[in-house]
C-alpha cells in the first residue's frame, strides 16, 4: 500500500515527533516535479549510507542529533540547524541520538 502524499494546498505537520519518534519511520511529504521533500528519521547510531542526489539538497534537523558527512566534511547539525549541499555531492547521516530531519530536494529533469 502506497503512502499518501501531500497535495498542493494541503498543510502537513512537521513538528518534533517526541515521544512517538521511536515509532516512526522515513517518509516521503511530497514529490512534485522539481521538488521532493521527505521526513527522515533515524535512531541513535542508525546510518543512512552515502549516496548523492542530482539537484540540491536541504537537511534540517527538526529534533535529536545528527552528523551529516559531505565530500568527506562532518557537520553536527541539532534541532533547528540547517545544512545546504550542492547537487551530486557525496553525502550520508549518523544519528548521535533519536533524530528526525526534514530534507528537501530539488530534482533535476
Amino acid at each position: 500500500m502506497a503512502i499518501p502524499h501531500a497535495v498542493p494546498g494541503q498543510a502537513v505537520a512537521v513538528q518534533p515527533l517526541g515521544s512517538a519518534l521511536s515509532t516512526e519511520k522515513t517518509s516521503a511529504l511530497f514529490k512534485a516535479t522539481d521538488l521532493e521533500v521527505m521526513r527522515v528519521v533515524l535512531m541513535a547510531g542508525q546510518v543512512q549510507p552515502p549516496h548523492r542526489v542530482p539537484g540540491e539538497t536541504t537537511i534540517q534537523c527538526v529534533e535529536g542529533t545528527l552528523t551529516v558527512t559531505a565530500d568527506g566534511t562532518s557537520h553536527v547539525l541539532r534541532a533547528g540547524h540547517l545544512l545546504y549541499l550542492s547537487g551530486n555531492v557525496l553525502h550520508g547521516m549518523t544519528a548521535l541520538e533519536d533524530a528526525s530531519a526534514l530534507v528537501t530536494i530539488a530534482l533535476k529533469r
